[in-house]
């Protein structure tokens, strides 16, 4: 079997030791030993940066960038430069502010190709020409509505994003001795801004690129631009025009990957309306470690049968408040069940809301006169000491409730299942296609049906231990680290065996690195490199 070298691009996650897309990451770099890994990571903050996790052996190389820090590197434009730079900044914009592609995959090559000769572009980015060129796209005829009244004000701040959003432009990852346009693979561990490196390695090296998204990036950024009352913040000039460059990098994305694997259906819908056809897109779900799970999963003991159990992260998507409302509903019916919330990370604000309403809801009760009282519902964390691992958590109760409002791949159904636990989910993102006819599924925002659901298999055991059973079998058999790892693996031969985008036609991985000389694509001094020995790289 061939060694391929896959270039991992990442934003915000792997290889620090949080955020988005971490694990799987690393399962699937250590899931296939057999391949040579290099990471090429944007950060978000600096505390991500002080906590890396480790790394095998096999990961060759690790290069990062912050996306947070100033990115000034002093380099300036000539006159000629300045007009080209123009030229291509005007495409940019007329393609984001008139929702047209080519323009906007015009726009943004050519500044790539300006900053691979030039440099970097943050003075140009932050200009008053630049800003200029905005403002005449957002007059121009055929722009958004909303677009067309942006201020002043707004244009300086729409700029200041893009900057930052562009900064994959400017890095000296692509054209350095084994670096991203000698990988036999670019594969991006999400789309939007993760994607752009990829994006450049296809368009001026030909390397394949692979994008994963568990989580579709439009999707989250619509969703991040609403408040947290669900209502969508001011400045909705700013608002548009971000949106119209995620929606226009997301139609370049699925346009010019090779292939894209989304986490499930509901984020492949996505995809596909924003221009993914279907031959290049299959879905492969995130893979658990089920070993985690198997204590509990194989026991014959079913958890306590008058206990309901929500883990999660607590926060207003998840609609805990909804949930509050229906127990009180289940109370009424079964005076002796219990709610037991576990959290895995909170929203403060929500969680002190979520409180003093369960200490409305429910007062403390009280067997006798001399015994202290309790409140039915518990709020705790995974990791103290009731539940020191999530397994344990799921397995404190016979039936496990999501009551989410939002959702993409609902992880902690997964879980459950993996625990043999039923489950009662409301009806958004990939519920149904997680659950598939093993749990009850209700109407979001709908605290009655919740609350019926619930009953329903609280007062019939049987029923609830066979869809457990059956919950079991079907994750074995769907969201496994093995299916996650063999699904790829396919996939980058699959890649490799369709031949090669190069300009020359070679063959992707039968060429030394040493057989390259180097371009001159700049190196901006706010991207420097790791040490490539993973040992140094880890904490």
């Amino acid at each position: 079997m061939p060694l391929v070298r896959i270039g991992l691009l990442t934003e915000g996650g792997y290889p620090y030791a949080t955020g988005e897309a971490r694990l799987w990451c690393d399962r699937l770099v250590r899931g296939l030993p057999q391949h040579e890994f290099e990471i090429y990571a944007l950060s978000r903050s600096a505390e991500q940066e002080r906590a890396r996790v480790p790394l095998p052996e096999h990961v060759t190389r690790v290069r990062t960038a912050p996306l947070w820090a100033p990115a000034d590197d002093g380099r300036s434009y000539s006159r000629r430069e300045r007009r080209r730079f123009v030229d291509c900044f005007r495409e940019l914009v007329h393609g984001i502010c008139a929702g047209q592609p080519q323009p906007f995959a015009a726009g943004l090559y050519g500044l790539a190709e300006l900053a691979r000769e030039q440099g970097g572009m943050y003075a140009a980015l932050r200009s008053e020409s630049a800003v200029r060129a905005l403002e005449s796209a957002c007059r121009a005829p055929g722009a958004a509505r909303t677009v067309a009244t942006a201020q002043v004000s707004d244009l300086l701040e729409f700029v200041d994003e893009l900057e930052v959003m562009l900064r994959p432009l400017s890095l000296d990852w692509y054209e350095e001795p084994g670096g991203l346009g000698e990988a036999d693979i670019c594969h991006a561990a999400a789309g939007g801004v993760a994607a752009i490196p990829g994006l450049l390695a296809k368009r001026f090296f030909g390397v394949p690129l692979l994008v994963t998204e568990y989580g579709v990036q439009l999707r989250a950024h619509y969703l991040a631009q609403l408040g947290t009352g669900g209502e969508p913040e001011a400045r909705p000039a700013v608002r548009a025009l971000l949106a119209a460059f995620h929606l226009r990098l997301a139609t370049e994305i699925y346009a010019r990957a090779d292939f894209l694997t989304p986490g499930n259906a509901h984020a492949r819908r996505w995809q596909e309306r924003c221009g993914a056809t279907r031959e290049r897109l299959r879905t492969v779900y995130p893979g658990m470690e089920a070993d985690r799970f198997a204590t509990v999963g194989e026991a014959p003991d079913c958890g306590d049968p008058d206990t309901l159990v929500w883990v999660g992260r607590i926060e207003p998507a998840k609609d805990l408040i909804a949930l509050l409302h229906s127990f009180a509903e289940i109370r009424r019916a079964a005076p002796g069940t219990r709610l037991r919330i576990f959290a895995t990370a909170v929203a403060p604000g929500y969680l002190a809301d979520c409180r003093s309403l369960a200490a409305q809801l429910f007062p403390d009760e009280a067997a006798d006169s001399v015994t202290v009282g309790e409140n039915p519902v518990t709020f705790e964390e995974i990791g103290g000491p009731e539940a020191p691992t999530s397994a344990e958590a799921y397995g404190a109760g016979r039936v496990v409730v999501l009551s989410s409002v939002i959702e993409g791949f609902p992880v902690t159904l997964a879980e459950a299942m993996l625990c043999g636990r039923a489950t009662v989910s409301t009806d958004v993102g990939a519920v149904y296609e997680v659950i598939g006819g093993t749990g009850l599924v209700v109407p979001p925002r709908n605290p009655r049906a919740l609350a019926e659901a619930c009953l329903s298999l609280l007062q019939d055991p049987e029923r609830a231990q066979r869809l457990g059973s059956a919950a079991r079998a079907r994750a074995l058999e769907l969201f496994t680290v093995e299916q996650n790892v063999a699904a790829f693996q396919d996939i980058y031969l699959r890649l490799l065996a369709k031949g090669s985008a190069r300009p020359d036609g070679e063959i992707p991985f039968a060429r030394p690195p040493e057989a390259r000389v180097p371009g001159h694509w700049t190196s901006p001094t706010w991207a420097e490199p790791l040490p490539d020995s993973p040992s140094e790289a880890a904490v």
